[in-house]
């Protein structure tokens, strides 16, 4: 079906499921919705070529989930709850969503609905808004679409991930860097994101011997980019104000390990820029640190995976701190999709907030029996043709395309929407047992409660 083919139909059909006031639709047959027009509207909000249809796209498929009771929401409240004791047990994945976004997250929704569990985060890294070809409208319209077609009610938290500052650029022109990421947070928040990770760990400087001016930058810039989200207006849901919840990040990942002095340089930095600021509303909720993995895994020479030193100790010191000094939830883990499934059970025991995963799941999809060797033959030689001068001496082919593999989520985006329907629900039944599997070792199993205790339970705006 052409684009305009596929208009034409999810716009017709909307005649037998909504009536309008003006542009707003009324839903009068939710159900007919998801089964006849859904499909059309999310291919428009992938492919169309005006970007008047993709933003109309977009807005249909937010109305829709707040006809069904849901909505984008801030964890804000969750996190908080944490902070105060009141909450525990259970750590929140958040996960990175880079292809086949609207199948993933189905498959997300399916398996936290099976273990009756709350919370989950659907993300999406400033570095990979690049590769995946997805900006954030998008991103949300495709999670937020997930959502009606699963009849997803109550919140669904959208976050924006490791909105990074890029030192060589802020070295250069900080002030064009600190543009570019204010312009990141502001489309953002006009997505429905509730929840942004503000990264300026990589303007940690190791040169000064007192940690507070190690920290200086890193936590100034944090405080600066808080400001900004304080003072962008968002609606309020249900008829309360969720502020935003923002993240920030003390240690790079796949550097030196995190520690508590390093936490108190950073919040003392933070808090001071925030009074002088002037910022409204709460601080952050959490602090992502680095306790010994990397973005993806480490690969041996035959691209298998290397086994890592995970430093739970430093989760668990770091994660008490932030609860008790600083009001946040606790701690962040980043990078640990590939860590093998008999750690993940660790993670609530030591109090870890919440916990980033991507790859793994990446590599299921992927290196799956189901997926087209042709297309695997075809992503590689992409791989090897427009990244080769970034095949480091000594590497491996086989390290040299896992390290590279994500880049061909977005040039490759049509050829994965278009794969049989066959091939896409074996992989994603697949996908579902794993995302089960996690999940239950992060204790989320029973956890519903914990979303209408503490959100909204219809999703009007106002």
């Amino acid at each position: 079906m052409s684009t305009g083919e596929s208009l034409a139909a999810w716009q017709k059909s909307l005649l037998s499921v909504c009536v309008f006031n003006g542009n707003s639709p009324r839903f009068t047959d939710l159900p007919k919705f998801r089964k006849e027009s859904l499909p059309g509207v999310v291919s428009d909000l992938l492919f169309h070529a005006d970007p008047g249809v993709r933003s109309a796209a977009f807005d249909l498929i937010r109305e829709a989930l707040l006809a069904q009771g849901g909505y984008s929401a801030s964890i804000e409240p969750l996190y908080r709850a944490c902070a105060r004791g009141e909450e525990s047990g259970f750590t929140v994945p958040a996960i990175n969503i880079r292809g086949l976004t609207f199948e993933t997250a189905k498959a997300v929704f399916r398996a936290i609905k099976r273990i009756k569990g709350g919370p989950v985060i659907f993300e999406l890294a400033k570095s990979e808004i690049g590769y995946s070809y997805q900006r954030p409208r998008e991103y949300a319209g495709l999670i937020m679409a997930a959502a009606v077609s699963e009849e997803i009610s109550g919140p669904v938290f959208i976050q924006g991930d490791h909105y990074q500052a890029n030192a060589k650029k802020f070295k250069t022109d900080p002030q064009a860097e600190i543009a570019e990421l204010r312009g990141l947070i502001m489309e953002s928040l006009e997505a429905g994101y509730g929840n942004i990770d503000l990264d300026a760990s990589t303007l940690v400087t190791l040169e000064p011997e007192s940690l507070i001016e190690q920290q200086r930058e890193n936590g100034r810039v944090t405080a600066l980019l808080a400001d900004v989200i304080r003072r962008t207006p968002h609606p309020k849901i249900g008829g309360i104000d969720l502020p935003v919840s923002i993240g920030g990040e003390i240690g790079e990942v796949g550097k030196e390990n995190s520690s508590p002095e390093e936490l108190a340089a950073f919040m003392t930095v933070f808090e001071e820029e925030r009074r002088r600021l002037g910022t409204p509303g709460p601080g952050i909720s959490k602090i992502s640190v680095q306790t010994g993995t990397s973005h993806g895994g480490v690969p041996n020479a035959d691209g298998s995976i290397a086994e890592v030193a995970l430093d739970f100790g430093t989760l668990e010191t770091l994660s008490k701190l932030a609860r008790k000094d600083y009001q946040m939830g606790g701690a962040v883990q980043h990078g640990a999709s590939t860590l093998p499934e008999s750690l993940f059970d660790r993670f609530p025991k030591v109090g870890t907030l919440e916990i980033h995963l991507a790859t793994g799941f990446q590599n299921l999809i992927l290196d799956h029996p189901l997926f087209p060797r042709d297309l695997t033959c075809k992503m590689q030689d992409y791989l090897k043709e427009h990244f080769k001068s970034e095949w480091k001496s000594g590497e491996t082919e086989a390290q040299f395309l896992y390290k590279n593999r994500k880049r061909v989520f977005g040039p490759f985006k049509k050829e994965l929407s278009s794969l049989p329907p066959s091939i896409i629900s074996g992989i994603m039944k697949d996908l579902e047992e794993r995302f089960v599997v996690i999940f239950e070792k992060l204790g989320l199993q029973g956890t519903a409660p914990l979303l209408t205790r503490h959100f909204p339970s219809e999703g009007n705006s106002t």
